[in-house]
């Protein structure tokens, strides 16, 4: 009998919806913790007494932050070994008011949906399993990870793998929204444009170049710079400052740019091709330029038809959800870029993401919540050695 058809799934399904006020208490208990990525250790002692509520066992908050804890299984040396993960931090500062509030079927509040909803889900779907299914075969690990948002570059989950991954078969990370299914990350690399001059008085001084003047050529000239559709391949300046004065010829000036491909050597050419254009501008302009790596995030993916995929959407079809497969980049990237199976998939529906005024909708939580629970026991005994491209 297929498992996804077995009592056993109906019973978790039933379930899932009957813990709906549950999940939601917990969603607004961690939703209201600030956790700004570099500062999470507040909601990472949270999850910590919420994990050991939940039965979970060897718990610890390891070097970089991350919560990590395990869900026994019936043998220590059963496999496949499952890691689930969802981060814990978010991109808002920590002076934020973060009160989570209800309208009608919807949740409104920072990090609702990114990431709280993800953690609490983490937290429900193994006391989900236990008192459902029993226990199961292998153990399979939990985890809150630190530094998915903005410049962490995935901080957490690279220590997890440093250290697990060895011993696990196979990654879920838990974001984005219900019935996405990402197996491909998206590379990205993010780099500091610093231009450096002498500097002077705007006006005795005119003529001498300005960081400003050479680092806005620069950032045109990239602009400028074709980049195929498919691959999908992208670039973006987000962050710029520079100065001191209005009538001061700026010394300094720098600039923060994202790359991003699902291709490993698009991405690798556009930033050969942004350092070419960083240095010639520069030394047109007599100026200095510095480029560091603030961030990288490697570009990995398992193929439509992995055991994990597979089961991912068969967990899909038994909930009635229709599966949505794109690329993204998430925690799940470093697994993949490591040979080790990795998909992300979200908990519920929401919008407004990275915004004050996010919000979640509310029933869709129970159905994710079945589904972490279904795909955990659908890949159990699963073969999930399948090559990772």
């Amino acid at each position: 009998m297929d498992v996804l058809q077995s009592p056993v799934a109906e019973r978790i399904v039933q379930r899932a919806h009957e813990l709906r006020d549950e999940v939601v208490a917990e969603l607004i208990g961690i939703a209201q913790v600030p956790a700004p990525t570099f500062h999470e250790e507040r909601r990472a002692l949270h999850v910590l007494e919420r994990m050991r509520a939940a039965g979970l066992v060897d718990l610890e908050i390891d070097a970089v932050g991350n919560v990590v804890g395990r869900l026994p299984g019936q043998s220590r040396e059963a496999r496949p070994r499952i890691l689930v993960a969802a981060h814990l931090d978010t991109v808002f500062p920590m002076e934020t008011d973060v009160t989570v509030r209800f309208e009608g079927d919807l949740l409104r509040g920072p990090g609702v949906g990114d990431n709280a909803a993800g953690v609490a889900v983490l937290l429900w779907a193994p006391r989900l399993l236990r008192e459902v299914a029993g226990t199961l075969p292998a153990d399979v690990l939990v985890a809150g990870t630190v530094g998915e948002e903005g410049l962490g570059n995935l901080r957490g989950m690279r220590a997890l793998m440093e250290r697990f991954g060895d011993q696990v078969d196979a990654v879920i990370a838990l974001d984005g929204s219900l019935g996405g299914l990402v197996r491909q990350g998206v590379g990205s690399r993010r780099l500091r444009i610093q231009v450096e001059t002498e500097g002077g008085h705007s006006w005795g001084a005119f003529g001498n170049p300005s960081a400003i003047h050479v680092l806005c050529r620069i950032v045109s000239r990239i602009t400028e710079i074709p980049v195929p559709k498919d691959p999908k391949t992208t670039y973006n300046v987000g962050l710029i400052e520079g100065g001191t004065a209005v009538n001061a010829i700026a010394a300094h000036a720098a600039a923060v740019i994202d790359l991003r491909s699902v291709d490993g050597a698009s991405l690798s050419r556009l930033e050969a091709r942004v350092r070419e254009i960083a240095a010639r501008q520069a030394a047109q302009a007599g100026a200095t330029v510095h480029i560091s790596v603030v961030g990288d995030r490697p570009v990995g993916s398992i193929p439509e038809d992995h055991p994990l995929c597979r089961a991912v959407m068969r967990a899909h079809e038994r909930l009635g959800i229709q599966t949505r497969i794109y690329p993204s980049s998430t925690d799940a990237n470093i697994p993949l870029a490591g040979s080790i199976p990795a998909v992300t998939i979200g908990v519920t529906l929401g919008g407004n993401g990275h915004r004050l005024d996010e919000y979640i909708q509310i029933p869709p939580l129970s159905t994710g919540l079945a589904q972490v629970a279904l795909v955990l026991l659908a890949l159990q005994g699963a073969p999930l050695s399948a090559p990772v491209r």
